[in-house]
């Protein structure tokens, strides 16, 4: 199975920065779609962001123009870059795997095959 290990939450006042890294285990992780959701307390699982086939990206429209979704192919990683955060960022981050995006809604977390553990990010105001 694939495992993915999440790291590069914190606190961070508002207006700052975060880059969260995702490593995963298997191969071929270029042929994977990879998501990050986030989730606060007492609220849904929510998408932030997905990449998919080499250079292809998705954005919700809460991070759009501030959040960025990377991935080093031959490190088996993918980042999100976290810019102008906002106290309502504060959430668990979770970066997923999907195996076989074909056909499927990539905003949706019952898409994907696997997950992290998280990663806590607290934006203070």
């Amino acid at each position: 199975q694939v495992q993915l290990v999440e790291s590069g939450g914190g606190l961070v006042q508002a207006g700052g920065s975060l880059r969260l890294s995702c490593v995963a285990s298997g191969r071929p992780f270029s042929s994977y779609a990879m998501g990050w959701f986030r989730q606060a307390p007492g609220k849904d699982r929510e998408f932030v962001a997905a990449s998919w086939s080499g250079d292809r990206t998705y954005y919700a429209d809460s991070v759009k123009g501030r959040f960025g979704i990377s991935r080093d192919n031959a490190e088996n990683t993918v980042y999100l870059q976290m810019n102008s955060l906002k106290p309502e960022d504060t959430a668990v981050y979770y970066c997923a795997a999907l195996v076989r995006p074909y056909g499927i809604t990539l905003d949706d977390p019952s898409s994907y095959n696997y997950w992290g553990q998280g990663t806590q990010v607290t934006v203070s105001s």
